[in-house]
């Protein structure tokens, strides 16, 4: 049993599909659970139409349209007849999201978000398993809401293990031992799953990868596969740094590192399901899929040889005080912690003195100016807006000094392996 994740990137047009697809065909011999994204930038656009609806804006048929032709016209470049089922499948996947636009909105943006913007990953999983059975790739569709059950976080679900388990068992695991299709090939969405009483939950932002790891754990698969538009794990991001080089493998305790401080390869809860059984993780490229690609396993020798560097652009760095210029003690720093769950806002670095706390966070979240008057009820607060936060794994002072190359620093951490810095940016 394997598990192959697509992201957006592999299913963007209608060529990225049949590419995919010659992908998916290579493993006509063997057991394969394949999850897909949404296509391109699809997440995007039903965030702005999620936005546009809450909002009550006039936009939204307009955003709508502007999603459903985008699909439509990728479907018209897959299939030559009009009449195939796909069509009424997908019109009816937007005949739905229609209906929910001329609703009443309820008073939580997260629910609302996961209603409407989970229907991406159902609109290209369903384009892509009617394409593999056009094609004569027999497959099955499968909704990963019926599977993977989670809490009521809306935009975060937290899963629900066990019965996730018992899902598994029940609905797809006897697919794979008794089915009487060609291939043992099932198909079904990253990102999503519901919570008990079925309304769809998000498992955060690019969570498609922790979707198969979910999948990959709960069917004892042999190895997963991420399929990405890259070489395979990088150093850095060839989108901010010239020289990148290739890391043929790294441990999963690095992987986890590397996911913690921000590095885009892979979703920060991807690695540790595939840890607990041990599944080794291959990261390939969909443009080069004869290309060994990078792979991720308990093997840890190769961990620190080459530095890796992580960039996060609009980060904000907040400085907190109490008011009476009085030590920061630890029910101030408790209250503070507190302010920043609520708002359910990531702190990516911190440092405190003996009268103030810094904080560095992603400064373009919806809920900054709130988190910003709530700190400054019972806190002096000082915040700069437009930073950059440069992480380096396995640094050394030539590493540091090339990359913040003249540039004012802020706020500087550094460990045995792992240096921070908040730098200006430099525009």
């Amino acid at each position: 049993m394997k598990v192959l994740k697509f992201g957006g990137a592999s299913v963007n047009s209608a060529d990225a599909v049949k590419n995919t697809a010659e992908i998916i065909d290579k493993y006509s011999t063997e057991k394969i659970l394949v999850v897909v994204s949404a296509m391109g930038k699809t997440t995007n656009a039903l965030e702005k139409l999620t936005q546009a609806y809450f909002n009550k804006s006039n936009e939204k048929n307009a955003l709508l349209n502007e999603v459903k032709n985008f699909h439509f016209n990728i479907i018209d470049n897959l299939f030559k007849d009009k009449n195939l089922e796909v069509y009424t499948d997908i019109q009816h996947i937007f005949d739905e999201l229609l209906h929910k636009l001329i609703s009443r909105a309820s008073e939580s943006y997260d629910f609302e978000y996961d209603q409407i913007v989970s229907n991406g990953e159902l609109i290209s999983t369903k384009i892509i398993s009617h394409y593999l059975n056009y094609k004569g790739i027999k497959n099955q569709w499968i909704d990963a809401r019926e599977i993977i059950k989670t809490d009521n976080n809306y935009r975060e679900g937290n899963v629900n293990w066990q019965e996730t388990m018992h899902k598994t068992n029940n609905l797809i695991i006897p697919f794979f031992e008794n089915n009487s299709l060609p291939r043992h090939l099932m198909i079904t969405q990253g990102f999503i799953g519901s919570t008990s009483d079925e309304h769809s939950v998000t498992l955060g932002r690019e969570g498609s990868d922790y979707s198969a790891a979910i999948f990959a754990y709960n069917l004892n698969a042999s190895e997963m596969v991420i399929w990405k538009d890259v070489p395979g794990l990088l150093n850095a991001d060839p989108k901010f740094f010239k020289d990148t080089h290739k890391l043929d493998a790294i441990s999963y305790r690095e992987a986890i590192e590397l996911a913690y401080y921000g590095a885009t390869i892979i979703h920060p809860k991807t690695i540790k399901p595939l840890q607990n059984k041990n599944i080794p993780l291959f990261v390939k490229s969909f443009i080069q899929p004869e290309n060994e690609g990078s792979i991720i396993s308990n093997h840890e020798n190769a961990d620190g040889l080459i530095p890796s560097f992580i960039f996060k652009q609009e980060q904000a760095l907040i400085s907190i005080s109490p008011k009476d210029f009085s030590f920061i003690a630890e029910e101030n720093l408790s209250d503070i912690f507190g302010i920043f769950s609520d708002n359910k806002i990531k702190i990516n670095l911190m440092q405190n003195s003996a009268i103030s706390f810094s904080v560095c966070i992603d400064g373009n979240l919806k809920r900054f100016d709130t988190l910003i008057k709530v700190l400054q009820e019972n806190y002096k607060v000082r915040y700069n807006l437009q930073l950059d936060l440069i992480t380096i794994r396995h640094y050394n002072q030539a590493t540091i000094d090339k990359v913040v190359y003249n540039r004012k620093i802020l706020l500087e951490q550094r460990s045995r392996t792992t240096a921070q810095l908040v730098v200006e940016n430099p525009a």
